[in-house]
């Protein structure tokens, strides 16, 4: 039993009927055919029966979790893309499962825009799999060979690498309540603000990987600046600003990263040049950390902390048009208020169902 030629086939496990139906009826509206499974033993019978292109699937479940059903849904499909959803404080279960072979995850509550990208980039970057197994079918000569093997291996160890730096994140905000899954929102927010200004698929996963991994460079903030109460001193605030060098200094040897470094960097510079660590102005600043630094500040403004009550998104996109041009790049700031002004979420498909 397989899908009809042409077609391509998506399973969906959830253990949450109505998050199943939501996410099949948006799926089928992008004209994909979609089986459903309630637990892992019930997607591992369904693609035994089934030969399917890409399984989305939910982490937390009764019974065998999403981290150990990615291992046996790849011993069935070697060619499955995987993507998982995850809550934004279970960042190491998803980072195992990325261990385990999944190409990608999800935090929730997804977005459309999110959920429909992410979908077409495990696609793809499964059928660049295919293409390159074919070619290195061609290739009998064992030096080929052998270089073939070395080029997988070296990938792996790169998904392992960025994987554990993006567990290690999550883990630093573990310990501050009020910035929980702070680097997972500005990832994705960030990476729709690049989208929407019209960035590669290659730089939106550019953004979105230094959305995820801006704040590493706190692992070297002391914990008494971090949990401080009241405003810091000259000193304090010159130890907190070195952030974003240490950032960049553990990234710069991942040459696989590109220029994530430099927008690591560069995220806390002003558009008025009173950023830091370089003063840089205006366009001399990477795109890449104007848009990471405008996300950042909306994340600060919609979120609750120590010194301040949540603004709704409207309130934070009017007190945002106040640092236009100064903090922020204008042309940024614009994307940033198209995207906030059409935001829906899955949730809306199913009126009854939760929200993901």
């Amino acid at each position: 039993m397989t899908a009809h030629a042409g077609v391509v086939t998506v399973l969906v496990v959830d253990d949450e009927e109505p998050i199943r139906n939501a996410l099949r009826k948006f799926l089928r509206q992008q004209q994909f055919e979609v089986f459903t499974a309630g637990s892992a033993d019930e997607a591992l019978e369904q693609l035994r029966l089934h030969k399917v292109s890409l399984m989305l699937s939910d982490i937390r479940m009764p019974g065998t979790s999403g981290v150990d059903l990615v291992p046996h849904a790849l011993e069935i499909e070697p060619d499955l893309a995987i993507l998982m959803l995850t809550a934004v404080n279970d960042a190491t279960s998803a980072a195992l499962c990325m261990q385990r072979g999944a190409m990608d995850y999800l935090t929730k509550p997804i977005e459309l825009a999110d959920l429909g990208r992410a979908v077409q980039r495990s696609l793809k970057r499964r059928e660049m799999l295919l293409e390159n197994r074919h070619l290195n079918q061609w290739l009998k000569e064992e030096v080929t060979t052998r270089t073939a093997e070395l080029q997988r291996e070296r990938h792996r160890l790169e998904r392992v690498s960025t994987a554990t730096l993006e567990a290690l994140v999550n883990a630093l905000e573990a310990k501050d309540p009020y910035l929980r899954g702070h680097s997972a929102r500005v990832a994705d927010f960030s990476a729709n603000i690049a989208t929407e200004l019209g960035l590669s698929e290659e730089d939106v996963d550019r953004v979105r990987m230094a959305g995820r991994l801006h704040d590493l460079g706190k692992i070297g903030t002391r914990d008494a600046v971090v949990n401080k109460e009241g405003p810091l001193t000259s000193d304090e605030f010159e130890h907190v600003k070195q952030h974003v060098i240490i950032g960049a200094q553990i990234l710069a040897p991942l040459v696989h990263l590109g220029d994530v470094a430099s927008i690591v960097k560069s995220h806390h510079e002003r558009w008025d040049g009173t950023g830091y660590p370089d003063g840089l102005r205006g366009e001399d600043i990477p795109l890449g950390g104007r848009v990471i630094g405008a996300a950042e500040v909306y994340d600060a403004l919609t979120t609750a902390r120590p010194y301040q009550d949540k603004m709704t998104p409207e309130q934070a996109v009017a007190r945002m048009a106040e640092l236009s041009g100064t903090v922020v790049d204008p042309t940024v700031y614009d994307a940033l208020v198209r995207i906030v002004g059409r935001r829906q979420t899955l949730v809306f498909l199913d009126e009854d169902g939760p929200t993901l």
